[in-house]
């Protein structure tokens, strides 16, 4: 689930900051621009690790402040393809089930992907497994807030830097740039297709 990347950066420290020790500087400024963000086809990176080399620091003109090359190693969530987590039902849609982790919410499993026969109830919004028995189908709901048990098959990272502007049609443009703000950067894809996958309840009070 969560992997070290090493990583190298360029960190500026301002001035005012010289008196304290250059690492606890260097740590602050990695956390400020990279905890909690999302680096395009790596993860979502969660704290610095560790420092590993410091190249020289420099002092521009024009600018009091110190430039350093730094290499690290960062802390970044990003589960490998067929890895089972378990996370919580956040939500569900005609897109399926979206799934939370706590700290990570981009997760979705579609309707293929879900034990089936399954059927969305428009009047509760869940879906719901119809669970063959020799006594007949019994719907068993996946409620908001139950843990569910699910693999992870596919991922997609999404790059929402900002670009300028393309064209002249500023309404279309900025039709689009809504768009994109909504898109996520990062999105696991996930199944419970199979036994003893999905709602944790399901398999134990069987």
């Amino acid at each position: 689930m969560f992997v070290l990347v090493e990583m190298t950066d360029t960190v500026r420290i301002p001035p005012w900051q010289f008196e304290r020790k250059l690492n606890e500087s260097i740590a602050e400024e990695l956390n400020k621009k990279l905890a909690n963000k999302v680096a395009y086809n790596v993860g979502l990176c969660i704290c610095l690790y560790d420092i590993t080399k410091l190249e020289d620091s420099y002092i521009f003109p024009g600018d009091g402040a110190s430039h350093t090359k730094v290499h690290f190693r960062y802390v970044v969530f990003h589960p490998f393809l067929d890895e089972i987590l378990i996370g919580q039902i956040k939500s569900c849609s005609q897109d399926g089930v979206h799934v939370s982790i706590g700290f990570f919410d981009d997760i979705v499993i579609p309707p293929e992907s879900l034990q089936q026969p399954a059927k969305f109830d428009e009047a509760e919004q869940v879906w719901v497994w119809e669970y063959e028995t020799e006594e007949g189908a019994h719907d068993l709901y996946m409620d908001i807030g139950e843990e569910i048990r699910f693999r992870v098959v596919d991922e997609s990272f999404v790059d929402t830097s900002p670009t300028g502007p393309s064209s002249a049609e500023a309404s279309t443009s900025n039709a689009a740039e809504e768009v994109q703000k909504k898109e996520a950067p990062y999105t696991l894809v996930g199944s419970i297709s199979e036994p003893g996958l999905g709602l944790l309840s399901w398999w134990t009070n069987s």
